[in-house]
């Protein structure tokens, strides 16, 4: 009999510890929210303020590029976040794979704040799913004499016979096959087979260059230009930005066949542990104040207009974060190409392994 007591009474402290753990678990989820963003894209001081003044506690998932995002989010519990930062083209796909859910934007009044040429966009046409975070481009940047913006072409950069140091392509599949496909002469979103062929052979020819370093994401990219260990590289233009403020000898350019631009959203992860916190954070960035600053910090263009009244024209009049209305109309923004992704994705393949 105190065998059988002793038994009942172990297993019931078992049940009991484990109850503790959960609940401590819940407690520990329901005071951290869980940010899945790319490396080097928020300030630091920002994530201090938003804990002083939240009581939440932040934790950053870090990634550097959105294949490598996505991946994360398939083969991982997608409870471990709260709020995902990914680019505008990849949202319709997390949207069809049950991987974000819906916004309450009641729960956000600094929603308000988003100008209104990032709402009813093709990426979220029912502005249901995300909040823009930061826009920007992707272009070039290099070191050399100080070329007119406006004049420089991809084959400037890279053709083997223009070339003048080693440089790198950047490390994102759909980045740089549509970049190859405005190289080329055709849209960025192009799905006939034909044109996409053609970027194929774009870039295997510049993989023959004796000066192709290879594929880097983009802050790689930034760091072996600003270090003078490549000549030239494409990235965002953020990471440019950041490089020019150290060098001044660097430039950056949207050449003039045109690239595209992108928008990064904030997103909820469908099985958001902290769905209260996520949306704290997400009013947080959407602040003036905050969305001025992070913008300055990171160097991209902010999509808030109220922080527009609070940036100084320097970084307004900044060409490289800002770009004119002629390189603006000469880029595109990248959307969902449905079935014809599948396209991209056995372009991506021939040109690694060719």
């Amino acid at each position: 009999m105190k065998k059988v007591i002793f038994i009942l009474v172990f297993f019931a402290v078992l049940a009991i510890t484990a109850c503790i753990q959960k609940q401590g678990d819940r407690s520990a989820s329901a005071k951290t929210v869980s940010v899945m963003i790319y490396s080097e894209y928020i300030d630091p001081a920002l994530l201090k303020d938003f804990e002083k003044n939240t009581g939440f506690k932040v934790k950053l998932e870090l990634y550097e590029a959105q294949e490598e995002m996505l991946a994360k989010l398939m083969t991982a519990d997608s409870a471990k976040y709260d709020v995902i930062i990914a680019s505008d083209v990849m949202i319709q796909q997390m949207t069809q794979f049950g991987l974000i859910a819906k916004i309450d934007t009641s729960k956000i009044p600094n929603r308000v704040n988003v100008a209104p040429q990032f709402l009813g966009q093709s990426y979220d046409p029912t502005n249901e799913y995300s909040l823009p975070y930061l826009w920007g481009t992707t272009g070039i940047l290099f070191r050399g004499p100080k070329v007119h913006p406006d004049s420089v072409s991809y084959s400037m950069l890279f053709d083997a016979k223009n070339t003048k140091g080693s440089f790198s392509l950047l490390n994102e599949s759909r980045s740089m096959l549509s970049l190859a496909l405005r190289a080329t002469g055709s849209s960025a979103n192009s799905t006939k087979q034909a044109e996409i062929l053609k970027a194929i052979e774009f870039i295997l020819q510049i993989k023959k260059d004796i000066n192709f370093a290879g594929f880097d994401n983009s802050v790689e990219g930034k760091n072996n230009v600003f270090s003078r260990k490549n000549w030239a590289a494409i990235v965002f233009n953020g990471e440019a930005q950041a490089a020019i403020n150290e060098d001044s000898t660097l430039q950056y350019i949207i050449p003039k066949e045109g690239s595209f631009m992108w928008v990064d959203a904030m997103l909820l992860s469908a099985k958001a542990a902290n769905v209260d916190g996520a949306y704290a954070f997400m009013n947080f960035i959407l602040d003036a104040k905050n969305g001025a600053q992070l913008a300055k910090y990171i160097n991209y263009a902010t999509p808030n207009k109220a922080s527009l009244e609070v940036i100084d024209d320097d970084f307004k009049n900044n060409r490289v974060i800002n770009p004119n209305e002629q390189e603006i109309q000469r880029m595109e923004f990248l959307k969902d190409l449905g079935e014809a992704s599948k396209f991209y994705d056995e372009a991506w393949i021939i040109i690694k392994t060719h």
